[in-house]
């Protein structure tokens, strides 16, 4: 199956453990992610302006580039970018006359019908390839490894482009589960992570760190599970200062889903990159006999 995959930004350069890691584990499900040709930003935000119609053409310009590589699916990883480019494209199918506009800022393109449909790679595992397919290739179940999912913001809200309920989502503890590992249901893991704010009030984000990764090892989770580079970064790299500021604070690793799915495939230590993530999940993978 082969299926036109937008990467984004950030899986190029801090998160390119999330991309190599989903290559492999896709591969292993007869999935090829197929890179779109000369992809455009995002835009990192879906702009929410009437009047902002321009930053909307790089968005449309990476749904033509899926067009022309046969595909009616755009498939991304990153919850940011899935968020962005669900957001600009059903705005443009709901607002014909503001795709007309935005054609027109193309005129070197072919026109953008509307026709593509932005998924996200849980969507295609949950969707298309099924879990029960991801079970039969596990070689290396992670059993005894106690997991919270952490889903964030942008992969539930706004209500129109959530990939599963809002309230109960299940697609990662289901995708988790198939893999071999206990699920840890914590009651934070739909919190913000404080997103940007760690740039400009970093003090506002660590606190947020701190209560969601509290929450989880008071169920007795050891380790966090998400799907956004920029949630990866903040619940990993403010776990650092953490200890310093709360007495008896336990650190916690933090992975992409999609390293989970390589490790429990069997897949060379490689793909993983395990070695770019600050708290180190080494000696948690070793207890559990997974490394």
């Amino acid at each position: 199956m082969r299926v036109p995959y937008f990467p984004g930004c950030s899986l190029k350069d801090f998160a390119d453990n999330f991309e190599k890691s989903a290559f492999a584990s896709a591969s292993v499900l007869g999935v090829e992610l197929v890179e779109l040709p000369e992809w455009y930003c995002c835009g990192v935000v879906a702009p929410l302006e009437e009047d902002e119609l321009i930053r909307k053409v790089a968005p449309a310009r990476n749904f033509l580039r899926t067009k022309e590589l046969g595909g009616n699916k755009l498939v991304t990883l990153c919850s940011m970018c899935y968020n962005t480019l669900k957001l600009t494209n059903l705005y443009m199918k709901k607002n014909p006359d503001k795709l007309e506009r935005i054609n027109s800022f193309m005129d070197e393109e072919e026109n953008y019908d509307g026709t593509v449909e932005v998924i996200h790679f849980l969507e295609l595992l949950r969707d298309i390839v099924g879990f029960e397919k991801m079970r039969e290739k596990v070689k290396k179940p992670l059993k005894g490894l106690k997991v919270a999912p952490y889903y964030g913001c942008l992969l539930l809200r706004p209500k129109e482009v959530a990939i599963d309920s809002l309230e109960k989502p299940t697609v990662m503890e289901d995708l988790l589960k198939s893999l071999g590992a206990e699920i840890v249901n914590s009651p934070l893991k739909k919190t913000c992570c404080g997103s940007y704010q760690v740039i400009n009030n970093k003090e506002v984000a660590s606190k947020l760190v701190y209560k969601i990764i509290t929450a989880v090892t008071k169920r007795g989770g050891e380790a966090v599970v998400t799907s956004c580079p920029l949630c990866h970064y903040n619940l990993d790299s403010l776990q650092k200062d953490l200890s310093d500021k709360y007495p008896g604070y336990k650190e916690v690793p933090v992975f992409y889903f999609t390293q989970l799915m390589a490790l429990a495939f069997g897949l060379e230590e490689e793909v993983l990159g395990l070695e770019k993530h600050e708290v180190n999940p080494l000696n948690l993978l070793k207890s559990k006999g997974l490394i």
